[in-house]
């Protein structure tokens, strides 16, 4: 079954079986973090983006066989213009060459055409992604337009930064929360979106350091697949997570730091790590 003819979440879980793996992995890459020896050598953009590049392809030559999915930050290859989205673009091909299910963890939010605009530019460029992420804060519509067909897109609605808290946890005069109207939303516009799996191609960003918050989030969301950040070098644990999946499905773990860098600087075999 081609990519583009299946349901993002019907595809997605299928490749977390098929690794019997929850697991994404965060591809967030800092020049000044890399391995020796791939450390650009000077401060020439090209030379940045090309170190990053050849960094990518080793963890994803490393990771491939093991995890479902990958998620490319954005803003890591922005920075870098038109160089950097177009090494994102080349690294998001050869990650579907490898079997990987993409994020582009990007954001985006707006409304009407901007948002047109904006899923265009993810979902229909010449190395496009499977998901992407959606700010949920612009309502209906600018959710709306980022749901199209074979592909899925994950809104934020409990962030893991500590500064979301002021927002997504204030009180409402019905006594719940923000984030728990924002599910609501989520719930009820992804019912439309709903694959053979019982999952939506509209899933939710849900953080693995709000684990107090997850259970009730999980119930206000039971079709959602949860994209789970904060594990790991953020403090998120195995219990924190747990309250995210239906039966042991319906979610995937993000992490980056912990899986990206877990070498010593100066290890030529760094990829063992």
């Amino acid at each position: 079954m081609t990519q583009t003819l299946f349901h993002a979440a019907d595809r997605l879980l299928a490749r977390i079986e098929r690794c019997a793996a929850p697991v994404c992995v965060g591809i967030d890459p800092v020049a000044e973090r890399l391995p020796q020896s791939l450390q650009p050598r000077s401060s020439d953009p090209q030379m940045h983006v090309d170190a990053i590049a050849s960094f990518v392809r080793g963890v994803l030559e490393a990771v491939h066989e093991h995890v479902p999915c990958v998620k490319y930050q954005s803003a890591c290859f922005e920075r870098y213009g038109w160089r950097g989205v177009r090494t994102m673009q080349e690294l998001v091909a050869e990650s579907h060459s490898a079997g990987l299910e993409v994020i582009l963890d990007a954001k985006r939010g707006d409304i009407g055409i901007s948002a047109t605009h904006y899923a265009a530019a993810a979902f229909e460029s010449d190395a496009p992604s499977d998901w992407l992420t959606i700010n949920a804060y612009l309502g209906d519509d600018g959710i709306e337009p980022f749901l199209l067909p074979s592909r899925g897109a994950f809104a934020l609605v409990r962030t893991s930064n500590p500064g979301g808290d002021a927002v997504q946890q204030m009180q409402l005069a019905n006594g719940s929360t923000v984030a728990h109207a924002v599910a609501k939303m989520i719930d009820r516009l992804g019912r439309a979106h709903v694959g053979h799996r019982g999952f939506s191609a509209l899933g939710a960003v849900v953080g693995a350091t709000k684990a107090a918050d997850a259970g009730a989030l999980r119930e206000l969301m039971p079709q959602q697949i949860f994209l789970v950040p904060g594990y790991g070098a953020q403090g998120g644990t195995v219990n924190d997570i747990l309250p995210c999946f239906v039966n042991g499905t319906g979610a995937i773990i993000t992490a980056s730091r912990s899986v990206l860098y877990p070498f010593d600087s100066d290890d030529s075999q760094w990829q063992r790590a």
